[in-house]
């Protein structure tokens, strides 16, 4: 089995840090925090839970995981929030998924909700359309375009041209990430189901302006494409 690192990119997130790494199971070779200017006990509660913490300055979503990709020491790069609404239980798993069906990048796909209450309504409605749009704009089959957790060979960040736009600082990154490998034709791209749990802390996202955003990057994409 290849070498794992899990990346998880952090803003604030003093009341679940210590559960998420936690709950990452034995075998994988990191965790790494990425402390994106908490002004809270993130940085310090994940070091005593056992994960290794690199700071990043410029802020928001994008340069946060860009940091972690940079940093990180694994052959397989396993990303995950926070909050602890993602399964880092799952990461070996889906990680041996991946090894074994000989693939490059596995989205890990909330949708079809195992718990309809894990996710308000809004935000259940949001990410709805924004994967209609995505399968729509670039001809795919997407189950969940939003997921914020990926299992991936590092090696395929090469054949990825990630932006750092101002638009692709944020959660447009969750988009974007999985359109260029998915639309790649040298990267072996799937889904993978997971259970989906409620947030741990207070939402950083706000659903029409985040929306809004992520709906016009799709198109700026298409465009560009």
């Amino acid at each position: 089995m290849a070498s794992i690192s899990v990346v998880i990119p952090c803003h604030n997130e003093e009341k679940s840090i210590a559960e998420v790494i936690g709950a990452v199971p034995k075998g994988v070779l990191e965790i790494l925090v990425v402390d994106n200017n908490s002004t809270d006990r993130t940085a310090e509660i994940a070091r005593e839970a056992g994960a290794r913490v690199v700071p990043e300055a410029k802020q928001g979503y994008g340069p946060a995981l860009a940091c972690g990709f940079r940093n990180a020491q694994g052959d397989i790069i396993a990303t995950l929030d926070g909050d602890n609404q993602y399964p880092p239980y799952k990461v070996v798993e889906i990680a041996e998924f991946l090894v074994e069906n000989n693939l490059d990048f596995v989205s890990a796909a909330r949708f079809p909700l195992d718990d309809a209450g894990s996710m308000p309504l809004i935000r259940k409605v949001g990410n709805w359309g924004l994967t209609i749009a995505t399968n729509v704009l670039f001809n795919l089959r997407l189950y969940d375009a939003q997921s914020g957790m990926w299992i991936f060979r590092k090696s395929a960040l090469d054949h990825m041209k990630l932006e750092q736009t101002e638009e692709s600082k944020g959660m447009s990154l969750t988009q974007e990430i999985k359109v260029r490998a998915a639309t790649n034709p040298r990267i072996r791209f799937a889904e993978y189901h997971i259970p989906y749990h409620p947030r741990l802390g207070e939402s950083k996202l706000n659903p029409f302006r985040d929306g809004w955003r992520m709906l016009k990057y799709l198109i700026k994409m298409r465009l560009g494409l």
